[in-house]
């Protein structure tokens, strides 16, 4: 079932996340649910947050060399810690929550990630390149941030007035 993403400014993108403790059907629910909903919004990651529920869960699926994003590809993550990050890399980035502007991004090149899977089973991932760079996106919305607060102040204004100047272009 597709779900509602959430969008700047709404407050609750401002909520930091609480740990999952029961892994049952619901939360299988949920987790299809956000994968379909990332897909139908030509997104390579989603938080939970990002359709209204507070829950430290996202999903992450980068398109493959045909440019498919494949079910058995995708990457759910249930109450994620990065336990390292080192070397730095800037990626033109943009997000669900933040329709229509994109911007470069500074975040470490390579980290390491631990995870509970669906089933609640310990997982670990070490990565690099774009895939670290969705996964310290999305886990951004977690902590409660968007990646237009990691962006120089030139940088935000320039959002903050695209953003103004759309707002009213929609009310038209």
């Amino acid at each position: 079932m597709l779900r509602e993403i959430i969008t700047y400014p709404n407050k609750l993108l401002r909520t930091k996340s609480v740990d999952v403790e029961k892994f049952d059907n619901e939360l299988h629910t949920l987790l299809d649910d956000m994968y379909e909903t990332m897909i139908a919004n030509q997104g390579v990651g989603l938080a939970a947050i990002q359709v209204a529920i507070p829950l430290n869960i996202l999903v992450i699926c980068l398109p493959d060399e045909n440019e498919m994003q494949n079910k058995e590809d995708v990457i759910e993550a249930i109450n994620p810690k990065i336990t390292h990050k080192d070397g730095v890399q800037v990626f033109l980035e943009g997000c669900l929550s933040v329709p229509g502007f994109n911007e470069e991004v500074k975040r470490a090149e390579h980290i390491v990630v631990e995870y509970k899977d669906r089933f609640g089973k310990e997982q670990k991932m070490e990565t690099s390149d774009f895939l670290a760079v969705a996964w310290q996106h999305e886990m951004e919305h977690l902590d409660g941030h968007l990646f237009i607060e990691k962006l120089s102040l030139n940088k935000r204004k320039k959002f903050e007035k695209e953003y103004k100047r759309q707002q009213k272009t929609k009310k038209l």
